[in-house]
């Protein structure tokens, strides 16, 4: 499996970036999942909906299934949050996965910049694995690669060279 991720502080464009290389791989042919880490708590689900009673009764996984998508909800209920790993094995079979966030994972990342972040200080300097940079604004003094943060076609020619995907 194909693993490449998008890292960055808040407010980065880590999210339009990999909206844009979704599309842009998917449109050059290939199978794309996504993991998006989140900070803080989330629910996917509405109170009311007989999906979000069933939780509130007890259930640790509750699928929903349509003739359109399926999802399925974890309970942690005191566990440790999984590991990326274990998220990963979970996944259907793709061509890549494309994962957002997850700062200290070990797996090959482009780093996101934007001027209006809450924070700027690279992250790069002390994370080798981050191959290359998406940036906003002229980044100067770097030894790797620096793409335009817009430019979805060459990050994603980027990417297919950094993994075994073969255009």
């Amino acid at each position: 499996m194909n693993i490449f991720g998008i890292t960055g502080w808040k407010n980065s464009g880590k999210t339009t970036l990999t909206e844009k290389l979704v599309t842009e791989l998917v449109r050059r042919g290939w199978t794309v999942s996504t993991v998006k880490h989140a900070h803080h708590e989330f629910d996917i689900d509405k109170p009311g909906a007989d999906s979000f009673r069933h939780r509130q009764a007890g259930a640790t996984e509750v699928a929903v299934v349509s003739g359109t998508r399926w999802a399925l909800m974890h309970e942690l209920r005191g566990e440790d949050e999984p590991m990326l790993e274990t998220i990963l094995s979970r996944l259907a079979p793709c061509d890549i996965v494309l994962v957002e966030g997850y700062k200290r994972e070990a797996h090959k990342k482009i780093e996101t910049r934007r001027l209006e972040a809450k924070d700027r200080s690279p992250l790069s300097a002390n994370d080798g694995h981050i191959v290359a940079i998406a940036a906003d604004f002229a980044v100067s003094g770097e030894s790797l690669p620096v793409f335009d943060l817009n430019d979805a076609g060459g990050i994603a020619d980027f990417i297919e060279r950094a993994t075994s995907l073969k255009p």
